[in-house]
């Protein structure tokens, strides 16, 4: 006879009255306990559903846009995928440059690309910690150059509407360039991995799974190619798919990202202009009466911005389009018959951010 569970992920589920914890370590992103899953298990623990149970950090960052000025808005679009910060601030100053109309400067339009894979760097070696413990090496130092950079250690806060708030400091692409040549590829068990949580191409399509993920299952889909910035353009990217749509596809997908990565930041440091960061701006950013949609590829995926403005200094409504709200729901098709003893290496395997679900 079935009964129903709830398995909390992360250390601080424990406290949290869950029926089974799963502990990916301590810096995984969902140590605080509040990703939770109600599973549907024979009596041999052997899942038959899944539900994953959503709204536990819900911040109501969409409404909060709505009653901000467009500068003080990049201040709270960065918060809800705490991995992928830059990317997150990106999406938005696009959507109003574009409905303005701006022309960012070259230099910046390369630094933004260069700083995009960086802060994809440090989210997938976040991932892949609890699986190399040596990525967590590599996810300090690209943190540190992130911060010394942005004088922010996890809310960057760099980009501004027209460019970046300032340039970087000087020797920081020497530091860069120093650091990437010492990124080697992590050492991890793949036989642990290897055909558990499959998910189909045509699940993933039906659900609007993207990023690694979705890679991982076959579908070829990536913004940097796809829907190019200024910079990628002239990089000629070509994104890297998986068809076994398993665990060990999933993370071979991010560890194969972390070399492109490697490659396409140094691309940029290789084609750096130099210049101005930035585009001088009246004291009020007021964008035009209309809508755009803009959307970056944040480390786990499509990162969307659907902007209606009347007109103000604040937008009449920002809605996010996340990849983690997407992504999670795939869980539902993926973890059924899977044992409940083999969910640390199945969702590890899977990344999402729990805020970045909620918004």
């Amino acid at each position: 006879m079935s009964e129903q569970i709830t398995v909390g992920v992360g250390a601080g589920a424990r406290y949290l009255g869950v029926d089974r914890v799963v502990d990916l370590g301590p810096l995984h992103p969902s140590a605080h306990g509040a990703y939770r899953l109600r599973l549907t298990v024979t009596p041999e623990l052997v899942i038959t559903r899944a539900e994953p149970l959503v709204g536990h950090l819900h911040r109501g960052a969409e409404k909060l846009f709505e009653v901000r000025d467009y500068r003080q808005v990049l201040t709270l679009a960065n918060r809800h995928d705490w991995l992928s910060a830059f990317c997150n601030e990106l999406a938005v100053a696009l959507a109003v440059e574009r409905m303005t109309g701006m022309d960012v400067p070259a230099r910046a339009q390369w630094l933004r690309a260069l700083l995009c894979e960086l802060n994809r760097l440090m989210a997938h070696m976040v991932f892949l910690t609890p699986l190399a413990p040596n990525a967590a090496v590599y996810r300090e130092g690209v943190q540190a150059l992130m911060e010394e950079a942005s004088g922010g250690r996890i809310h960057f806060m760099f980009n501004r509407i027209g460019g970046l708030r300032e340039d970087v400091p000087a020797g920081w692409t020497d530091r860069v360039a120093a650091f990437l040549s010492t990124v080697d590829p992590l050492d991890i068990d793949f036989g642990k991995l290897e055909g558990l949580g499959v998910l189909s191409r045509e699940s993933a399509e039906q659900y609007g799974v993207t990023g690694p993920i979705g890679r991982a299952s076959g579908v070829d889909f990536d913004l940097r190619r796809d829907d190019p910035l200024p910079a990628y353009r002239e990089l000629g990217f070509t994104p890297i798919v998986r068809t076994e749509g398993d665990a060990a596809a999933r993370v071979r997908c991010l560890q194969d990202e972390i070399a492109k990565s490697v490659e396409l930041a140094t691309a940029c440091l290789e084609r750096l202009p130099a210049g101005a960061v930035n585009l001088r701006l009246p004291k009020a950013i007021k964008a035009p009466e209309g809508s755009v949609y803009t959307r970056v590829e944040a480390p786990l995926g499509t990162s969307g911005v659907h902007l209606s403005s009347r007109g103000e200094k604040t937008p009449w409504r920002l809605k996010l389009r996340t990849p983690s709200f997407n992504n999670v729901q795939a869980l539902s098709a993926l973890l059924p018959g899977t044992h409940v003893d083999q969910l640390p290496h199945v969702l590890s395997s899977f990344a999402v951010i729990v805020g970045d679900i909620d918004k």
